[in-house]
Parts: C-alpha cells; sequence; structure tokens
C-alpha cells in the first residue's frame, strides 16, 4: 500500500502531521487509528469465516447428494 512513498515522503507526511495536530493529539491519533484498523481487520476476517463456512457447507450437502 505505501511502497511508492519512501523514506522522504514518509517524513514529510509526520512533518505536516506534527504541524497540523500539534504533538499532544499526535498519539491519540495514532492510537485512534490503530484500533479502527484492527476493528476493520477483525470484521473483514470474520466475513471471510463465514464465507468459507458456507462454501464447506454446500461441498458437504453435495457430497449427501
Amino acid at each position: 500500500m505505501f511502497s511508492n512513498i519512501g523514506i522522504p515522503g514518509l517524513i514529510i507526511i509526520l512533518v505536516l502531521a506534527l504541524i497540523i495536530f500539534g504533538p499532544k493529539k499526535l498519539p491519540e491519533i495514532g492510537r485512534a487509528m490503530g484500533q479502527s484498523l484492527k476493528e476493520f481487520k477483525n470484521s473483514t476476517k470474520g466475513i471471510m469465516d463465514d464465507i468459507d463456512d458456507s462454501e464447506g457447507k454446500k461441498e458437504l450437502e453435495e457430497k449427501k447428494i
């Protein structure tokens, strides 16, 4: 996802974020983004597990017939 940014681009983004949000707000924003990403990954994992379960049930039903 971030493979084309590189180190200089990342430094510029971090400096801009520091200027815009300030040093006190930055850790809170990072924490919130991390929690959001974690919830998103858990949700997508749950959806994929549900899809795998439903495909497994279909295969079992086909074998019974």
